[in-house]
């Protein structure tokens, strides 16, 4: 029987009915097909589809609600990330959005999260486009036949056609995502950018996991060496999670959201949603060869003429992607699951171009830095973003938070007091000066510095405090020059660089006040003053 085939599931418990067709399970050959046939997008001269996904580029977070019951009322960390909903509305725009796609042809697809089995959940997709499919068919996990058309616990529906009235339905705007944990169902609406969907499901699990099943979720990467030592990367979109875990010389678990349970690392998801922006085969070969057949890529421009990606073109967005199953990377882990790690990267693209390029943490400053989530918003990540911003995202991911990030670092405290991890912060950004006056850090430097660490090249007496910061920088790393490792000798102004030095300084200190109750291990005072 081919997929084509297969019967599609009951959907009585959404209302749905077959509307003008019910597409279910497709392949991804079926669902390109189905893409270009309804002329959602064009094939690249790679094979992969090539989409628009509208107005939306990027996540829309000012519209992203929770609904606030019995579950969440006293559990979620409510203000501007987590923003209430009521279940009365939910409801309402359920109906509506089920009663819109009763009158459309729309497609259905069966996967699964977490890819350790002990802490797997299953999902529906709901989708009113194929390539919106097509993307769920990538980055979730395929489930077997065996376990298709079962009444799946969570299910999203996402219909960018459908639009909310903000005035009756209670959003800000007529796009939306909600999440719903009593009926455990996403909505969301008026935007096909597709991370909507994928971090729709990670927020599930940020509140899932560290709630009843003691494990920390993550928005980090992850990949594993021969002799099976693994290495996580912290870091926001744009910082180089992806770029980095992508290592030939290493097998990759996943490159955006994990869990780390006593005694594993596990990928949550069953794909990549790599950044394209400048992409080249020499910089990044691994992504580069995943663009093929069955891969999507969204916001991008061709060449004149041609269906050749034109890569650096970036008039569309800077926040270009490719979304493509694991296994298109060669030396993905397949099952994604891997011991617990021996090296934890913070990865932050320093705007102001003064944090060192690589310091090793001591557990005090390591809860400093995760809570701190110190970054640049880097362009076309989020709606509005034009230029690298400077924010500080608790744990490396405060977006995707339903809790306080407090519970995430009491975990990861935990964890790494009793694994003994070594804690690595990396500066992915500017060096020589600040954003728009020094460059951006050669990615082959930072390659060498995280294999320097992970290989245990950095395990010498060799390091220098750093005045501002109370860092430790080492004063050599293969394959680096040394003055790259101390950041002020990059600058060519001593004065300027420790002027924006303390005023990153400061920004740290006052960013820090607001956890100034949270039960994390202290750090010590003149850190704090300095950090």
């Amino acid at each position: 029987m081919s997929k084509m085939e297969l019967q599609a599931p009951d959907l009585s418990y959404l209302n749905l009915k077959a509307g003008l067709g019910v597409k279910y399970q497709l392949s991804a050959a079926e669902l390109i097909k189905e893409a270009l046939e309804n002329n959602e997008g064009f094939l690249a001269s790679s094979g992969a589809l090539a989409v628009d996904t509208g107005k939306f580029t990027g996540r829309s977070p000012k519209d992203r609600f929770i609904v606030s019951d019995d579950i969440t009322e006293n559990t979620v960390w409510w203000g501007d990330i987590n923003i209430k909903f009521s279940p009365e509305q939910f409801n309402s725009l359920l109906g509506k959005m089920t009663d819109y796609l009763n009158n459309k042809v729309y497609y259905v697809r069966d996967a699964s999260a977490c890819a350790n089995p002990d802490y797997s959940i299953s999902i529906r997709i709901i989708t009113e486009t194929a390539y919106q499919n097509l993307f769920s068919n990538n980055l979730f996990i395929r489930p077997d036949e065996k376990d298709l058309g079962i009444t799946p616990e969570w299910t999203i529906i996402a219909a960018p056609g459908f639009l909310a009235n903000p005035l009756i339905d209670g959003t800000r705007q007529e796009n939306f995502s909600i999440i719903n944990f009593t009926k455990k169902m996403i909505l969301i609406g008026g935007t096909g950018y597709t991370g909507e969907i994928k971090k729709g499901i990670f927020s599930v699990l940020n509140f899932l996991l560290p709630t009843y099943r003691n494990t920390l979720s993550m928005h980090c990467s992850a990949n594993v060496g021969v002799d099976g030592d693994t290495a996580i990367f912290f870091g926001l979109s744009g910082t180089g999670k992806t770029t980095l875990s992508a290592d030939p010389q290493r097998a990759l678990i996943g490159d955006d959201e994990h869990g780390w349970s006593e005694n594993s690392i596990f990928n949550f998801e069953g794909g990549c949603y790599a950044k394209c922006v400048d992409l080249t085969l020499e910089k990044e070969p691994q992504i580069y060869k995943a663009i093929k057949f069955g891969s999507l890529l969204e916001n991008i421009n061709f060449y004149p003429g041609t269906n050749d990606v034109d890569f650096s073109n970036i008039d569309k967005t800077e926040n270009t992607r490719v979304a493509y199953p694991i296994d298109y990377i060669d030396n993905s882990v397949l099952p994604s699951v891997a011991a617990t790690p021996k090296n934890i990267f913070f990865l932050t693209a320093d705007a102001f171009g003064v944090l060192p390029p690589i310091s090793k943490l001591n557990v005090e400053q390591a809860m400093f830095h995760f809570m701190s989530g110190y970054t640049a918003k880097v362009a076309g990540t989020e709606a509005g973003i034009t230029e690298p911003q400077l924010t500080f995202s608790a744990c490396f991911g405060k977006a995707f938070l339903p809790l306080h990030p407090s519970k995430y670092a009491d975990l990861l405290g935990k964890k790494m007091e009793e694994q003994k991890v070594n804690v690595w912060l990396v500066n992915t950004g500017w060096t020589g000066g600040p954003y728009g006056i020094g460059k951006r850090m050669k990615l082959s430097y930072t390659r060498a510095m995280i294999t320097s660490a992970i290989n245990g090249d950095l395990d010498h007496p060799n390091y220098k405090l750093h005045h501002v910061f109370k860092l430790m920088m080492p004063l050599h790393c293969p394959n680096v020059p040394d003055e790259i490792l101390d950041p002020s000798k990059t600058w060519s102004n001593q004065e300027e660089y420790f002027l924006k030095a303390y005023e990153l300084d400061g920004a740290f200190a006052q960013n820090f006040k607001q956890f100034k109750q949270v039960n994390i291990p202290k750090v010590h005072t003149e850190e704090l003053k300095m950090c």
